[in-house]
């Protein structure tokens, strides 16, 4: 059991999947055998991105919708997001004939802002961040009488999550790591309650952006404190303070705290969409951008890597795409000056073919101050096999006279 002093037991956490029966689906999980190799222990994917509304926030959110009286229900519920609470939010608001309203961020993903309003909430956009759509979330809460369902930091909110912690458990009963996307720490917290209540030997790592990570600092101080001026890709774990709640167990429960780059995030998401064959958000990723990360040291397995959620706007599944090849040494993108005469780039074009190089974009640049009337800018996209074959490309046109530009 949990230490009486923390606000979520094990009991806590099965009274919450007992309330999720038939609401929730069991997300499966499922054996990598590429993650397997690179980490050197069995890895196994928790699947979050396959449950209702395409993450693990519906868990939480239903668990605290369905405890609220009758006259509560009466009066509807607010909430702040910037995205994936949001939808669990909604769909629990559907399930259970409350009216939601919702606050995002301007920028938030329109896969989100659309799948939110479908399950029928009504949504407003307010500045860039989580914090600020809470703060305008309360304001509604004093001004209405809505109550307010907090992404994170409520007990009912941590126990619901905490129900992902029971069926790993259940999947996988030898596991000796788990490893957890964090932004708020619900998620987080309620896995470490239901996994150490019975298995205090297993090890738990939550992962945050490394622009956005808020928990080392917060841990360091012995409190929450902010992470001033967040920028990361991962919206979904982009939160600028943890919460009371989820951070008390975070202290307690939680056996490290790590973070990861933006690259390794689109890395991470390129690894998993093509060796796993699953579609996950940036913050979905992060746990398996830690393993990849960390490959080179030693992890006991068997080891769950939580992902987290699937929700990803398309524009920028592309945009991550291209920054994880690049980032894996399998994008190279250059600019070269030639001389602008028939037949230049017919040759540059064949020495990249030559070393193997698939050239995805050309593009001919003739003016600028630094242009002669007769040269010409050639930028080039290449796709490569890899950083190797990327050096090898680099120094077979360089040999050949080309004077690389970069940026």
């Amino acid at each position: 059991m949990a230490s009486p002093l923390l606000s979520v037991s094990l009991d806590d956490v099965h009274a919450a999947q007992d309330l999720l029966s038939g609401v929730v689906r069991p997300t499966p999980l499922e054996y990598s055998r590429a993650l397997s190799d690179r980490v050197g222990s069995e890895v196994y994917l928790k699947c979050e991105n396959l449950q209702r509304a395409g993450s693990f926030k519906i868990r939480g959110a239903y668990t605290r919708m369905a405890r609220l009286s009758d006259e509560e229900k009466a009066r509807g519920v607010v909430a702040a997001s910037a995205g994936n609470h949001a939808q669990g939010v909604a769909l629990a608001g559907q399930l259970l004939g409350i009216d939601v309203k919702v606050y995002m961020p301007h920028g938030a993903p329109m896969p989100k802002l659309i799948a939110t309003q479908a399950y029928g909430a009504t949504i407003e956009q307010v500045g860039t961040t989580i914090d600020e759509c809470l703060l305008r979330a309360r304001e509604w809460e004093a001004e209405t009488g809505a109550v307010l369902i907090h992404p994170f930091d409520h007990h009912d909110i941590v126990a619901g999550q905490g129900t992902a912690g029971l069926e790993i458990l259940d999947q996988c009963p030898d596991v000796k790591t788990i490893v957890v996307s964090t932004g708020g720490g619900g998620l987080l917290a309620g896995i470490s309650v239901a996994v150490k209540a019975a298995r205090r030997d297993v090890r738990i790592i939550g992962v945050q952006a490394e622009q956005a990570a808020a928990y080392p600092l917060s841990l360091a101080a012995g409190k929450p404190v902010p992470f001033e001026n967040m920028q990361t890709m991962a919206d979904g774990i982009a939160v600028g303070m943890p919460g009371d709640v989820p951070y008390a167990l975070v202290r307690e429960l939680v056996d490290g705290m790590e973070t990861v780059t933006e690259e390794e995030l689109s890395r991470a998401l390129l690894f998993v969409l093509e060796r796993a064959k699953l579609v996950v958000e940036p913050a979905g990723a992060a746990a398996v951008a830690h393993l990849l990360s960390r490959a080179w040291q030693r992890v006991d397995g068997p080891v769950v890597a939580v992902l987290s959620g699937g929700n990803i706007d398309p524009i920028l599944l592309l945009r991550i795409i291209r920054h994880g090849m690049a980032a894996a040494g399998r994008y190279l993108q250059f600019r070269v000056r030639v001389s602008d005469r028939p037949g230049h780039l017919a040759r540059l074009l064949a020495d990249c073919a030559a070393v193997d190089a698939n050239v995805l974009e050309v593009e001919h640049i003739r003016t600028g101050t630094t242009i002669t009337v007769d040269e010409v800018e050639i930028g080039l996209q290449l796709e490569t096999r890899g950083k190797q074959h990327c050096e090898e490309v680099l120094r077979t046109l360089r040999g050949k006279g080309y004077q690389l530009k970069f940026g």
